[in-house]
């Protein structure tokens, strides 16, 4: 076997399996289908070429010329079959009469392949021993097989013109490819028209081939520059390997077999081995060389981006972090557009944190439920809006609809997910580069770098926020629990201004009661009467000012008067006392349902009016809460207390129809330090944890949860009763 004969049996393999393997990544795409059948027929002409090259009689020479023409005289036709399925989304009534009427042409000369009208026999023509002779019918079929082989290029340079984005690089990896393959063909018809060159351009077949493949399964192409260059490297290394070798064998045969006898193909051979051993280092080496001259803007600012990652989990201020992370991505990529978008927990949405365009306004908000959260969660990879509308175009799936539609929304060329183990963190969208180049397989894995970082940095930022915040709140719990240890003394010294404002206030009114004013001008009287009623309402505050003080003592002591037999009415008009100082109890309904026979509870009256007073105060937060985010027609907040006896204790039931909390948190209610409150009267996070230490650890009670978001929340309390 010659290595001619050797790559004509390399092209039969490869492209075979191309075709095989870019019809099995998606049958049902038309584009892959029609691949694979011009493919087939590559094949077919390769496998025949290859059998006709090995032939050693006139007849199988003959027989295997006459094969190779079923692939050669379908090629130009199923390539602009193929052709056709990557321009247009269906065929029209006019392309399909193409195709039939195309199909008809060259049947015909299928058919006069196989006889003497297309080939006329077999002769010595350079080194080959059996050249195909053209007939008649041979020189209209080439013709015609060119005149296709224009049309097709042509149609994909005019779509490659008026394409944008993804497509138009499908369409220059395929008509690049297409060129490749053509140019390398075309060489096997010189000797057909007895012009002795050499088919030196059948290693060019598969090479076209690949391209095709590449640019119909791997919508992320590579620069096409790169592309071009590795092709002209390898094609380079290719030539020497195996073609020196060979030239070697064919112009100094002679002189070989003159000096080393029958052994003389060892030289050529070992030549081959010693080519084919460095050959990859060469490659390798020239191709990094030309990469990295071809790709040095590319370079720079992925290395760029690489260092800027590093040093992101240092930056504690998260605000500063996503500025800088949107600056540096927009100002090294060179992107019209990037914004960043991180999960809020309390709304359920992906918010808007950063944005930095030109004239845009971007969306707000993106809700969890959105099919490209569910995308991104489930696939976990960048997301291209090119290749989502390819895919939308030539698939089936409303998925890649509603994905298309939500990035043409963003504005997005590329949407970057950000991930921390399995959770979506948030994402990046950018837009498209201003340069107009399309994102590449590397942008996009250093955009992951980034965004595997960033997800470290956001994390340590948040957890920093949410630090200095606790740090605030317990601060404020101890400045509270001060106050509490400062309440008697406080009282005292308020109760004392109080009684002097008392006295004060009653002596004037005693001293003008026993003074005569009947002598008084009408205006002096008046002016008496007023101070009198002035004096009347400060001794009249001064009571409630009293009772408030007390009020107050009574909530801050630990209530060491022990326990004893209580009603739940004492526990609630105590709190009561309390709660609307802080609330507005006119903006709900607070129904007591339960009768007045129910058993006495055992329990401490202070301790118990603490835990009430927050349950009350949280429900009272709910149902303003919801009034404000929801604004449903007629809501009125309401607070529903219900009790009844079970199994030897007595059931408190506390409903409010407030905003609820979320699935998410219900297991961090009584957490220290957590709330859910939103407001600008936003608590410290210690009322239900103390709460459920009164209820269990000093009434040896029980307390259970139940919430459900938009709806309500419902404490259940058991306490033991009184005997």
């Amino acid at each position: 076997m010659s290595i001619f004969s050797l790559n004509l049996l390399i092209n039969t393999i490869s492209v075979g399996l191309l075709g095989v393997f870019v019809c099995l990544k998606n049958y049902k795409n038309n584009i892959n289908r029609k691949y694979a059948l011009f493919c087939f027929f590559v094949t077919c002409w390769s496998f025949s070429y290859f059998m006709w090259s090995v032939s050693y009689s006139k007849e199988s020479a003959l027989f295997w010329s006459h094969g190779l023409i079923i692939g050669a005289v379908l090629i130009p036709v199923s390539f602009l079959h193929f052709v056709y399925s990557i321009l247009y989304k269906t065929e029209s009534i006019i392309r399909k009469r193409i195709i039939l009427l195309s199909y008809t042409i060259f049947s015909i000369f299928l058919l006069l392949g196989f006889t003497p009208i297309f080939i006329r026999g077999v002769a010595s023509k350079l080194s080959f021993q059996f050249w195909p002779k053209a007939g008649m019918a041979f020189y209209p079929f080439i013709i015609l097989w060119f005149l296709y082989c224009i049309y097709a290029v042509y149609l994909l340079l005019v779509e490659y013109k008026n394409s944008v984005g993804l497509k138009r690089e499908q369409i220059k990896y395929v008509t690049v490819g297409i060129a490749i393959g053509y140019l390398g063909g075309a060489t096997n018809y010189f000797l057909w028209f007895d012009i002795p060159l050499f088919p030196f351009g059948n290693p060019l077949i598969p090479l076209s081939v690949a391209f095709m493949a590449y640019a119909i399964v791997r919508y992320r192409l590579m620069d096409i520059k790169v592309a071009v260059t590795r092709t002209g490297i390898f094609i380079a290394v290719y030539t020497l390997v195996l073609g020196l070798p060979f030239a070697v064998a064919v112009w100094f045969k002679g002189w070989f077999i003159g000096s080393f006898g029958a052994n003389w193909w060892m030289l050529p051979l070992g030549l081959m081995a010693v080519l084919a051993t460095i050959g990859p280092f060469i490659y390798i080496y020239i191709g990094r060389k030309a990469e990295d001259r071809l790709l040095k803007e590319q370079r720079r600012y992925q290395d760029t981006l690489k260092q800027a990652s590093v040093g992101m989990t240092r930056i504690r201020n998260l605000r500063k972090l996503l500025d800088l992370i949107a600056h540096i991505v927009t100002k090294t990529v060179h992107i019209s557009y990037a914004g960043i978008y991180l999960y809020n927990e309390e709304t359920e949405e992906y918010v808007l944190q950063v944005a930095r365009d030109k004239g845009r306004t971007p969306i707000a908000k993106i809700t969890s439920g959105n099919p490209l959260m569910a995308w991104l969660t489930q696939n976990r990879e960048p997301l291209i809006y090119d290749e989502v509308k390819l895919h939308m175009q030539h698939t089936p799936d409303k998925t890649y609809k509603d994905l298309e539609e939500n990035m043409r929304l963003l504005t997005a060329s590329v949407i970057i997910p950000c991930f921390l183990e399995d959770t979506l963190l948030g994402l990046f969208v950018f837009g498209d580069k201003i340069s107009g180049q399309i994102y590449t397989p590397d942008d996009l894995n250093v955009f992951q770098v980034l965004a595997s970082q960033a997800a470290l940095a956001i994390e340590n930022a948040q957890f920093y926020e949410e630090t200095k915040e606790m740090q605030e709140q317990v601060a404020q719990a101890e400045k509270m629990a001060t106050v509490g240890t400062m309440a008697d003394g406080l009282s005292h010294q308020i109760n004392n201004r109080f009684y002097a404002l008392s006295l004060i206030a009653g002596d004037t009114i005693d001293t003008i009661k026993m003074t005569d004013t009947s002598k008084c001008a009408p205006e002096i009287k008046e002016m008496i009467e007023q101070i009198n009623h002035a004096l009347g309402r400060i001794q009249s505050n001064v009571i409630q000012g009293g009772e408030v003080v007390k009020g107050i003592l009574k909530y801050t002591r630990k209530g060491e008067e022990g326990f004893s037999a209580i009603t739940l009415d004492q526990v609630l008009d105590g709190t009561l006392e309390m709660v609307q100082y802080k609330v507005k109890l006119s903006e709900i309904d607070l129904v007591r349902n339960y009768p007045k026979d129910i058993p006495n509870i055992k329990g401490n009256l202070v301790q118990l009016e603490e835990a009430f007073f927050n349950f009350i105060d949280n429900a009272y937060d709910s149902t303003v809460e919801r009034k404000t985010i929801l604004q449903e027609p007629g809501y009125k907040g309401r607070i529903t207390i219900s009790a009844f006896p079970k199994d030897g204790k007595l059931e408190i039931v506390i409903e409010d129809n407030g905003m609820g909390i979320k699935d998410d948190n219900v297991k961090k209610v009584f957490t220290p330090f957590f709330t859910t409150k939103t407001s600008s009267r936003r608590g410290t996070g210690l009322g239900l944890y103390v709460i459920r230490r009164i209820i269990t650890d000093t009434h040896k009670g029980k307390i259970l949860f139940e919430s459900a978001y938009k709806v309500g929340t419902r404490f259940i309390i058991e306490l033991p009763v009184a005997s």
